[in-house]
């Protein structure tokens, strides 16, 4: 019998964490598939130590848990000696099985970051505002000397808004668009970078181009908004550790010199111009000779939000997209189809004579006469390359990026295009798309026998992706802002698909940094833009700010943290507290309701059901969600409060908006009626009548929903958990009115920000109402999961919807545990398959579609047949592969 198998170890979240800003780590670790008996895990034994030596012979001297007997295995503390700062840390994990036998990790490390903002010794710089008051773009360098053997070089560095780092001539990673997005005053973030390779014997050159970001949106062409939170600038210090024990430590200061940039325009929404022929060869490389066009930094007013290390997914360009075709809708005019929608920037191979300009103009649409069209995506936004002439270039921008899918050329013919009257002008002889985000692992993946399904699980996924930066978008064009309801609302559909725990972390930290003093969390984070009167509902709105509760509270089911529930404890609370002060009777008169549902006067404000009822109901699911938050963290009178507090909330929205006569709520509407069923709000006894009337509704109109971005996952959600997944598969069927077959037939790449998006314009790149991707993996497929507090452990649910014409379905999660995944096929005469995979240290709750009294066969470790319930055979299981054939 093997020991169970320890696969894969994490601190906060992350493997292998270069730069961590946490006195107190929280430590987690998962499994291999599990092997018969012996897997779980009935106990555990954390090993840290300050080098891996010691932890190799048994002699951690920075903690030792010692045994503690328990089968979780997230969220497990560092209770060891105080944490030293740019300090690695190793550590391992024994755990013990049922049958107490043990199994060891492999080693893995953490090295924290400078822990706080008083231990950095550098000074931030850059350059001062001239006379104009208009800040030049800078590229800033320094010269060092390195003598002896280097163990270890390290950078730490921030630049406001964007930076690249350089080193001896290359870029120092391959990160972009650094450092993330946050509230300046509040947080600023730095990286972390092992230069110990790029580091070399003798002289070292370092230098650092700096953008504007949304550190400095001064405008020039189209903005959301103009503001600066000061001159871009430049915090770094790179350390370099010997062997003999001696370090070396670089700082920037007034040593520094400067000179203006190659970039002569860079805005984060307005794009950017680069001028070849001001580049300066060899300036990031030992042995440049500064000339005139270089002066000594100024040292600048240091940003005033406190500095913390990045741990974040970095973004990375993690796709290249080749052309797909090329037309000239006007003489000297090419257009690029790259066939996908996407964000991110053009890359170019380009060559001609020195001085000429090549424009770039990205977009989403074309105009009838096949020309680039912003209109919907914000407008001018164009990328300027003038060429330095000579040779081969290639450039991309670095501080501006887009969605597009088509790329608008002017100045410059596409190679093989050129005739004689053309030889003056650049040749393009390539381009690219280039898209940007995180470098998040993919954690799940869904597919099935539909072909219109999986399309529509493949432009939700694209507009998951290219709203992913340091935070989620809501679009990559027009306004860059990170909307707050698509974190509880979209946040299992991104979860089923994407490691996003780390993420998620520095979003809620995000939103704290946004919270009022009166507690009211606002509907973007970072608020970049504060929206007044009379737009005030634009700020405040539950459904929106909520997102501080409920995703710390999907953190906690999805990946077992509990570290952000513990931060943030407070501000959640104080958010409470902010609506029960602003609530009139226990009902939240304000807000933006069910935004962009379908109705007479197109997208926009919501038309179908009440804003106060809307908010309500989601303000009674944040109080439940705090009721359970609170019990989980120990606090029971908070949690008992709470619970009073909910059956407060339930009484007055009853009252106000429950006719018991109709059993209706309020107008009747598609998320009036299913919203109470699956928050908890209708009463029992008139579920069925609830969830009957939803289905009529939707039946009535050709299988068509008028829900928007809140109510839409709640009708799903309604539909799946009263066993009506067939209506869901029919509404997926409609391609002549607005929905998600619409927006396929229609050409859609990416889900777009209307139903009907790609014919009534608007951003063709959104996520918002991309809920269908929560069911196809949790309900058609039928893979779903829950952390158990109390257990520590998952519980993984299995349980198909058998319907339409599909075939199969199969889905697969890399969950905190291990892998679980499903496949199911129907077979001759009615019989269907079920292939299942529970990982170790998990229980299994698995519904085999079966007929009243058919027989159910089975094969893999002992399964508990526990009950026949609507059409299911339910059984219990330990971990395991499972396969289950049945008559339905």
């Amino acid at each position: 019998m093997a020991a169970i198998e320890i696969a894969t170890l994490r601190t906060e979240g992350i493997q292998f964490p270069l730069g961590l800003d946490v006195e107190r780590p929280q430590f987690c670790w998962s499994f291999g598939r599990p092997d018969g008996p012996g897997s779980s895990q009935n106990a555990f034994r954390i090993a840290v130590a300050t080098s891996e030596e010691r932890l190799k012979t048994g002699l951690p001297d920075a903690w030792d848990s010692g045994i503690v007997r328990t089968g979780a295995h997230t969220s497990v503390p560092y209770e060891g000696v105080a944490i030293l700062p740019r300090q690695r840390y190793y550590w391992n994990v024994t755990v013990w099985d049922e049958h107490g036998k043990p199994s060891t990790s492999g080693t893995a490390w953490w090295e924290t970051g400078m822990l706080a903002g008083d231990r950095w010794s550098g000074r931030w710089i850059g350059a001062s505002a001239g006379a104009s008051g208009e800040q030049p773009l800078v590229q800033i360098r320094r010269s060092f000397t390195v003598k002896g053997t280097i163990t270890r070089a390290r950078a730490y560095i921030s630049g406001l808004g964007h930076y690249e780092m350089r080193l001896n001539g290359a870029k120092v990673g391959q990160r972009e668009l650094e450092p993330g997005w946050t509230d300046y005053d509040k947080t600023v973030l730095y990286s972390v970078y092992d230069i110990t390779s790029q580091v070399r014997q003798g002289e070292n050159t370092v230098g650092v181009l700096l953008g504007n970001g949304f550190y400095h949106v001064a405008g020039g062409r189209y903005t959301k908004f103009k503001d600066s939170f000061g001159e871009p600038k430049c915090l770094a210090e790179l350390v370099i550790d010997y062997d003999d024990g001696t370090r070396d430590t670089i700082v920037t200061d007034r040593s520094w010199s400067m000179s203006e940039s190659p970039l002569t325009f860079s805005c984060i929404y307005g794009g950017e111009d680069y001028d070849a022929g001001l580049e300066q060869e060899g300036w990031d490389e030992p042995g440049f000779e500064e000339n005139e066009r270089w002066r000594r930094v100024c040292e600048l007013q240091p940003p005033q939000g406190k500095l913390s290390a990045q741990s974040s997914p970095p973004l990375t360009v993690t796709k290249r997209f080749p052309v797909s075709g090329v037309s000239e809708p006007r003489k000297g005019v090419y257009v690029y189809d790259l066939g996908q929608n996407f964000s991110g920037w053009p890359f170019i191979r380009i060559s001609g004579p020195q001085g000429t300009r090549v424009k770039l103009t990205p977009a989403e649409l074309l105009t009838d006469e096949g020309m680039a069209n912003q209109k919907y995506s914000g407008s001018p936004y164009e990328l300027n390359y003038v060429l330095k002439g000579g040779s081969m270039e290639e450039w991309h921008p670095r501080f501006s990026y887009y969605g597009f899918r088509y790329v608008q050329v002017e100045g410059a013919v596409p190679y093989g295009y050129e005739s004689g009257g053309d030889a003056w002008l650049p040749v393009l002889h390539g381009l690219e798309g280039q898209m940007i985000c995180p470098d998040t692992p993919v954690c799940g993946g869904f597919l099935c026998s539909d072909p219109m399904l999986n399309q529509i699980h493949e432009i939700i996924d694209w507009a998951i992706l290219s709203n992913m930066k340091s935070i989620f978008t809501d679009c990559p064009h027009r306004e860059k802002l990170g909307w707050l309801e698509q974190l509880h609302l979209m946040g299992p559909s991104i979860m089923f698909n994407y490691d996003i725990e780390a993420l998620l972390d520095k979003i809620m930290r995000d939103m704290a940094d946004a919270q009022l003093p009166n507690g009211m969390v606002p509907t973007t984070a970072p608020e970049f833009v504060a929206f007044k009167e009379p737009w005030h509902m634009f700020r405040d709105a539950a459904a929106w700010g909520g997102s501080y509760i409920l995703a710390a509270w999907e953190m906690l089911q999805r990946y077992g943290s509990k570290g952000s529930l513990e931060r943030h404890y407070d501000g959640m609370r104080r958010y409470i507290d902010y609506l029960i002060e602003t609530s009139d009777g226990f009902i939240l008169r304000g807000g933006l309701g069910d935004w962009y549902d379908i109705g007479p006067k197109g997208p926009g404000f919501a038309q179908n059901t009440p804003v106060e009822f809307v908010e309500t109901a989601i303000y009674f699911g944040l109080v439940g969600a705090m009721r359970q938050i609170a019990a989980v963290l120990g606090k029971e009178e908070d949690a008992s409060a709470y619970a009073k507090l909910a059956e407060s909330v339930k009484e007055a929205f009853n009252a106000a908006f429950y006719d018991p006569s109709s059993a209706q709520y309020a107008e009747g509407s598609d998320a009036a009626t299913a919203m109470p069923l699956v928050i908890g709000l209708a009463p029992e006894e008139q579920r069925g009548a609830l969830l009957n009337r939803l289905v009529r509704n939707i039946g009535e109109r050709g299988w068509l929903t008028t829900s928007g971005d809140v109510g839409h996952r709640y009708v799903l959600l309604a539909l799946a958990r009263g066993g009506r997944s067939d209506v869901i598969y029919r509404m997926t069927r409609n391609t002549d009115t607005p929905g998600y077959g619409y927006q396929i037939t229609h050409g859609a790449t990416t889900l777009t920000e209307a139903w009907d998006g790609p014919t009534v314009g608007k951003s063709q790149n959104h996520f918002m109402l991309g809920h269908l991707e929560e069911w196809l993996y949790s309900s058609l497929a039928g893979l779903d999961y829950r952390y158990q507090p109390g257990t520590g452990r998952f519980i993984v649910k299995v349980k198909p919807a058998v319907l339409g014409d599909v075939a199969w379905a199969e889905a697969w999660q890399q969950l905190r545990p291990g892998l679980a995944s499903v496949r199911w096929e129907l077979g001759p005469g009615r019989t269907v398959s079920v292939k299942v995979e529970i990982p170790a240290n998990s229980e299994g709750r698995i519904f085999i579609p079966a007929a009243s009294h058919a027989e159910v066969r089975m094969s893999g470790p002992a399964a508990e047949w526990l009950v026949y319930e609507d059409g299911y055979a339910v059984y219990r299981t330990g971990p395991g592969s499972y396969f289950f054939t049945a008559a339905y």
